[in-house]
């Protein structure tokens, strides 16, 4: 499968320099756009499986685009730029962009280019699932001690029945251990208001 491009350029020129090399590699472009353009919703419309910058000098505007994509609607992105200072290349970095190439576009490097991006965004992805899924189960943990309490202290049972309540709950709803809890929560806050454990 061909994978889907989105070129983001000033310059007629060299877009069209960009996308013929990219469409001898075997790439299909999708887009063609400005950094003016509202980015967001034209990746909403064309659906591309990478996004490509090229231009002389990333400026806050579109480090904070790049940013806005990687947050909204993250696409592996490829910055080719001629600056190369330390400020430039961390900014890009924070705002998620997954290989920043400096001295333009060689026709020669870019099926390499393409799969590091690729490779760095889904290596990227895989630990940012993973963080959600740590902080989430946190947050679980937080939600089921509070029931566990609650529950000790209204109905007057032990840690592991108040604990074995919550998992019946969460069985018989068909619902996450979480989200039981929760309900146990707002459950007691309706039953006993400000007076809550």
């Amino acid at each position: 499968m061909n994978l889907r491009v989105m070129l983001i350029d000033q310059n007629r020129g060299r877009v069209a320099i960009l996308e013929q090399a990219l469409i001898d590699n075997g790439y299909e472009v999708v887009a063609r756009s400005s950094v003016e353009d509202n980015l967001i919703q034209r990746i909403s419309e064309t659906k591309p499986d990478v996004i490509i910058v090229d231009m002389e000098s990333p400026d806050r505007d579109t480090l904070e685009s790049m940013r806005c994509i990687s947050r909204d609607q993250p696409k592996p992105i490829v910055m080719f730029t001629e600056r190369s200072d330390q400020f430039s290349i961390t900014e890009a970095v924070k705002a998620g962009i997954s290989a920043y190439v400096v001295d333009g576009m060689n026709p020669g490097r870019l099926n390499a280019i393409m799969e590091v991006a690729m490779a760095r965004f889904r290596e990227y992805q895989a630990l940012r699932d993973e963080l959600e899924e740590t902080k989430s189960q946190l947050e679980d943990r937080k939600l089921i001690d509070k029931a566990k309490g609650i529950l000790m202290k209204l109905k007057g049972m032990s840690e592991d029945d108040a604990y074995r309540m919550i998992q019946k709950i969460s069985m018989d709803r068909n619902i996450k251990i979480g989200e039981a809890a929760r309900n146990v929560i707002m459950v007691a806050d309706l039953l006993v208001g400000d007076d809550k454990p």
